[in-house]
């Protein structure tokens, strides 16, 4: 690609992501810090990915992504997932109407551009399946009828990394279908003292419609244009194929620590990404800089790790993190 197609791509990017500053500013009033959490939501939402949250209690998961739905004029709907939960509690279900002897369909919550799925491994296999044709399929199916769902379409789960009793683990098929999975940190002493002033005042915040559907769409296009030249591109493959061969790449120590590596699902996710930063740095093309920074959210729950692993306590990022420093960057 000519450099002067590369000008103009940044040019398109730099006017269609004109949005950003007005809906950073927007949810921080609401949200404090938390901004790559943030961020990564707003990937999701240009990629059509899905994203997974993990954190620990009280850390604004389920306030961040309800804030995000009203900045974005879209339809937002919450589950929250409980063992005794059914399929069609979140997909909808037939009725049948006596008066006029027919069924007809009510549609369930699923039916929304924004869906929360809260502590989503409390829900049993069942209702995890039926979630998962729609992360997939992006329709769903009641009874003899299939209905299409509205773009956009965003699932944004949250799970609990404690409390795993009466919980059902998802499955690596199911996990994989997550663009992300977004751990969440404490927040700094000074972002805490900001959060407590701000819920000690009692301001109730209204949050300014900033992003129409349109615009998102429009975005999405663009972020589809963003240039990867092949040697990012070859950049990601190595990565990838570091988690599966990792002897191939001067990684013979971690071989003994990873059980599966990362699948090509997360090829694609990892470009797609790094594409949807470059956007939210304003850039027309994609830099190595950009795979590294979503390489853990994209990598953490695509990698299998052996029981010698667990017992010397290393955990995914340590494996990342070897990796990135590892592989050589063009």
């Amino acid at each position: 690609m000519q450099r002067t197609d590369v000008e103009a791509i940044t040019r398109l990017v730099q006017a269609e992501s004109a949005f950003l500053p007005k809906l950073a500013e927007a949810t921080a009033k609401v949200i404090v810090g938390q901004e790559a959490m943030m961020d990564r939501l707003l990937i999701g939402l240009l990629t059509r990915g899905h994203i997974l949250l993990e954190g620990m209690p009280g850390l604004a998961k389920t306030l961040a992504i309800k804030t995000l739905s009203e900045a974005v004029d879209a339809k937002f709907s919450r589950i929250q997932f409980t063992p005794d939960l059914l399929p069609a509690d979140v997909v909808g279900t037939t009725i049948y109407n006596p008066a006029k002897a027919e069924f007809y369909v009510r549609k369930g919550p699923i039916f929304a551009n924004f869906v929360l799925a809260d502590e989503i491994n409390r829900a049993p296999a069942k209702v995890q399946s039926a979630l998962l044709e729609a992360m997939a399929e992006r329709q769903i199916t009641i009874g003899s009828d299939t209905f299409k769902l509205e773009e956009p379409f965003l699932v944004l789960a949250t799970q609990n990394p404690i409390e795993q009793e009466g919980t059902y683990p998802l499955p690596e098929a199911q996990v994989d279908r997550f663009l992300l999975k977004v751990k969440i940190g404490y927040p700094t002493l000074e972002n805490e003292r900001q959060i407590i002033r701000r819920n000690l005042n009692g301001e109730d915040i209204k949050v300014p419609k900033i992003l129409t559907i349109d615009t998102l769409l429009r975005a999405r296009d663009v972020v589809k244009k963003i240039y990867m030249d092949e040697k990012v591109e070859q950049y990601i493959l190595n990565i990838i194929f570091s988690t599966r061969e990792p002897a191939n790449f001067g990684l013979q120590q971690i071989a003994p620590l990873i059980s599966y590596g990362a699948s090509p699902r997360a090829s694609i996710a990892l470009a797609q990404a790094a594409r949807a930063m470059a956007f939210l740095n304003r850039r027309g093309f994609v830099t190595p800089d950009d795979v590294k920074a979503i390489a853990n959210d994209v990598l953490r729950h695509r990698l299998g790790l052996t029981y010698e692993a667990e017992a010397e306590g290393i955990d995914q990022e340590a494996i990342i993190a070897k990796i990135l420093t590892t592989v050589i960057v063009p």
